[in-house]
């Protein structure tokens, strides 16, 4: 009996083996930052096969595969140039495999089927008609020469009611702050327009309906643009000009202090995540809390540590842009070429990502980011400040920059400012696990309730 079973097992792979695998499959590549659609083309030859690959979202065509084979049930090929390996096993007339590009692994499967990418639900989003009057708005920035676009909505469209302005992060950020299929500045200025609070939202510089120039500005830069909105807000009949306040999410965080300590008719301040520390403090924390949540070893932390440590110092201290550009890459050359290949760059690539890098670093935004320390503006403000921190931010670490603003504010006497910590919530205020960026895309919240009742609530307190 037990040879019989043993022979018909070989006889059942022999004939899923014998399967015509020939033509086009379809898959989808899902990982933090979104999907990719990936398709390859599978040629029978004799007894080898060959394969070419699609990624549509990329523009890429008959990508020539190497090391394709179909044996035991098991499809394997690469495509060497990217270190991209894939092994699926033959079932149910597809493949369920793993794709592997560096040390990076994600679950990928083939089928005979188009895939079709199902929208991820996200039951915050308004949808019209609101109970709201909105319109869209240009105003203009003649301090830079540009035109910026974006919303306005009222909770009626006659009155004279409080504002909030909306202040972005860093990235080109279009009126709603969209971000991985999250639009959390569409979510805040409905709560916040149901509430009776006007909100004038509108595209960052440069992007969306805004004119400028986003890739060479900085923090102050954007600052002009929002205090830009704060003076067209001031002729709109509709808004009590003394009630005008400024609400800005990270960078944004930042830029609320700074107009707000050059106009001093700012009715209040709301920051979320806002920064209290210097930029390059910041970023070390940053690294090493996102580094950390991607269970990176202490040691190479340490040595990342290290690293960013001597990149950060020479930003600071080098300010001719081509001496600091060569200084910046004997850094990446000596320190992080080996590193970033154990990551997945291509050894063949590793030079122009390098490049990639210093070009980042050696641009205006990077460059002041990195100087900048935001305590003098903020011991400037006077007007009630609301300071928001999610317990599981990773990217503006909540102890460091809390206790930094308690500091500013003794310093500076400002007896009207609230800071909390909010318990389970990530960088975009969203309930989370782990407060990796990985989750942004994953959960279906945009923003915390709790987090839009807190912001709700204090605002009502200072514009009674």
């Amino acid at each position: 009996m037990k040879k019989l079973i043993t022979l018909c097992a070989f006889f059942i792979t022999a004939l899923l083996t014998a399967q015509d695998i020939n033509g086009t499959w379809y898959g989808l590549l899902s990982f933090p930052g979104g999907d990719l659609h990936i398709n390859i083309h599978l040629t029978q030859n004799g007894e080898n096969y060959t394969a070419t690959m699609d990624i549509p979202e990329q523009g890429a065509e008959n990508i020539p595969l190497n090391d394709v084979a179909f044996e035991n049930n098991t499809l394997v090929f690469a495509l060497k140039q990217a270190q991209i390996t894939y092994k699926g096993t033959y079932e149910n007339n597809g493949f369920t495999g793993t794709f592997k590009q560096g040390s990076t692994e994600l679950p990928l499967n083939f089928s005979r089927q188009e895939v079709t990418v199902v929208a991820p639900k996200r039951p915050q989003e308004p949808k019209s008609p609101y109970p709201y009057y909105e319109e869209n708005v240009t105003f203009k920035n003649d301090k830079a020469g540009i035109t910026l676009a974006g919303t306005l909505t009222l909770p009626k469209k006659e009155g004279n009611f409080p504002a909030v302005i909306l202040i972005s992060g860093s990235g080109a950020q279009d009126r709603n702050s969209e971000l991985l299929d999250h639009k959390p500045f569409l979510v805040l200025a409905d709560y916040l327009t149901r509430n009776g609070i006007a909100v004038l939202r509108y595209d960052d510089r440069g992007t969306a309906e805004s004119t400028g120039d986003f890739a060479t500005a900085t923090s102050q830069d954007f600052a002009t643009d929002a205090a830009a909105a704060y003076m067209y807000l001031k002729t709109r009949k509709e808004v009590n000009p003394k009630k005008i306040g400024l609400m800005g999410h990270s960078e944004g965080g930042l830029i609320a202090p700074l107009v707000a300590s050059e106009n001093a008719g700012v009715a209040f301040v709301v920051m979320l995540a806002g920064p209290a520390i210097a930029g390059d403090e910041i970023l070390m924390l940053q690294n090493y809390m996102i580094g950390k949540a991607d269970n990176m070893p202490e040691e190479e932390l340490t040595k990342l540590g290290k690293t960013n440590r001597k990149i950060y110092d020479l930003v600071k201290q080098e300010n001719d842009i081509p001496t600091l550009k060569t200084k910046l890459k004997a850094v990446y050359d000596t320190e992080s070429k080996a590193l970033f290949i154990s990551k997945g760059i291509p050894a063949s690539r590793v030079d122009e990502y390098i490049d990639a890098q210093v070009d980042g670093l050696a641009s205006p935004w990077y460059i002041n980011f990195i100087k900048y320390n935001p305590a003098p503006a903020l011991e400037k403000v006077k007007c009630p400040i609301l300071a928001l921190y999610g317990e599981k931010d990773l990217q503006v670490a909540p102890t460091a920059n809390i206790e930094a603003l308690k500091r500013i504010v003794e310093k500076s006497g400002n007896k009207k400012v609230t800071i909390k910590e909010l318990p389970g919530l990530n960088h975009l205020f969203q309930t989370t696990e782990t407060g990796a960026p990985a989750e942004y895309r994953q959960i279906e919240e945009t923003f915390s309730p709790t987090a839009l009742n807190e912001i709700s609530t204090w605002i009502k307190q200072q514009v009674k």
